[in-house]
């Protein structure tokens, strides 16, 4: 909250974590994908005018330990990496971005900082997120508005120009966006435009679904992309293939929506997991959590790159039977509170 005068300006803005529902497991591969946000967990951004421009450290850039064993659980928990980077990133980007195209911005300053309560390094979306929440307060500070579809590719440039983090559209489309939204990442529209198709879908559509996930499992993105990644670049055509097949999956998905045939979604989502426990080795936790929510009758696949599954469920008595499975193996399961679609605030300077 800052102060100009007697009028006080709250920059503040909360990003939330996203499921992947059905589709490719990344996106860099020109598919077709589904995913959702929602408000079970978030990160927010603080801003607020301030002489010089100064960020503040959030938990999870403390360096006063309790003792080894609790620097050691820390790196585990949070990488060592906290959300700083993000921040100055996601700044300084904002800055290029505004300059590049001549956008003015005012000399004020400001003070930032962060919270976020999402479960890290499982496959959520964590740390796009606080970018797209950090640009967004950005947006609101310097009076700056930017379409939805260009804010996730900005979001994108901060990780992967800036801090070299391997990362796709999908995580950023779906926060920029918010609701259930439909991604067609066609190769001709990338190429040509820079973006792809993006359609947000009636929430009101889906199914009884749950989120499950455990954070003694956490790993980056790209460990587990990594070498579908160099087997696409290869011309592997069993990657190429599943890459067709998530695509397809993705159609069939939507289509089932629309129509309300819902009792088609379970045996798509169970496919999108089973083809891709074939290319590689998912880890034995990751692959106990599906088989768990299988056992009750529940469908299941990753939400993101591991650590988190998402899936359907049929009614309250198979939602209590997962509790309890997954309760007996300290899982956490939870049932998603959606994020509505965001719209882009027209009031202010439109920029593409």
């Amino acid at each position: 909250m800052g102060t100009f005068g007697t009028v006080h300006y709250d920059y503040s803005h909360n990003r939330y974590p996203r499921a992947g529902l059905i589709g490719n497991p990344s996106d860099g591969y020109f598919g077709k994908t589904i995913a959702f946000s929602f408000r079970n967990f978030s990160a927010g951004i603080t801003l607020y005018e301030s002489p010089e421009l100064e960020i503040l450290p959030s938990r999870r850039d403390h360096s006063l330990f309790r003792s080894i064993e609790d620097l050691a659980n820390d790196v585990k928990r949070h990488g060592y990496y906290g959300g700083f980077r993000l921040l100055k990133a996601s700044i300084k980007r904002f800055h290029d971005y505004c300059h590049e195209r001549n956008i003015q911005l005012d000399g004020r300053n400001f003070t930032l900082r962060y919270t976020s309560n999402i479960p890290n390094r499982v496959g959520l979306a964590g740390s796009s997120a606080i970018i797209t929440a950090c640009m967004r307060a950005l947006m609101s500070f310097y009076h700056v508005t930017i379409s939805r579809h260009t804010l996730a590719n900005l979001v994108l440039s901060v990780e992967q120009q800036e801090l070299a983090i391997p990362a796709g559209l999908q995580d950023r489309v779906a926060q920029a966006y918010q609701g259930l939204v439909y991604m067609d990442f066609n190769r001709k529209l990338m190429e040509e435009r820079g973006y792809g198709a993006y359609e947000n879908l009636d929430l009101e559509l889906l199914p009884n679904l749950y989120i499950a996930y455990r954070e003694d499992l956490s790993e980056g993105t790209e460990v587990y992309h990594n070498d579908l990644r160099s087997r696409w670049n290869r011309g592997d055509k069993e990657v190429i293939e599943a890459m067709q097949f998530w695509a397809d999956l993705t159609v069939q998905f939507k289509d089932a929506l629309l129509a309300r045939k819902l009792e088609r979604l379970p045996g798509l989502i169970n496919a999108n997991f089973d083809k891709r426990s074939s290319l590689y080795d998912v880890g034995a936790g990751n692959l106990d959590m599906v088989k768990t929510a299988r056992s009750v009758g529940a469908s299941a696949k990753f939400s993101g790159s591991g650590g988190a599954i998402v899936g359907t469920y049929e009614d309250e008595a198979m939602f209590a039977r997962l509790q309890q499975a997954f309760a007996n193996k300290g899982i956490a399961v939870i049932k998603p509170d959606y994020a509505p679609v965001f719209q882009v605030d027209r009031t202010n300077i439109a920029v593409q």
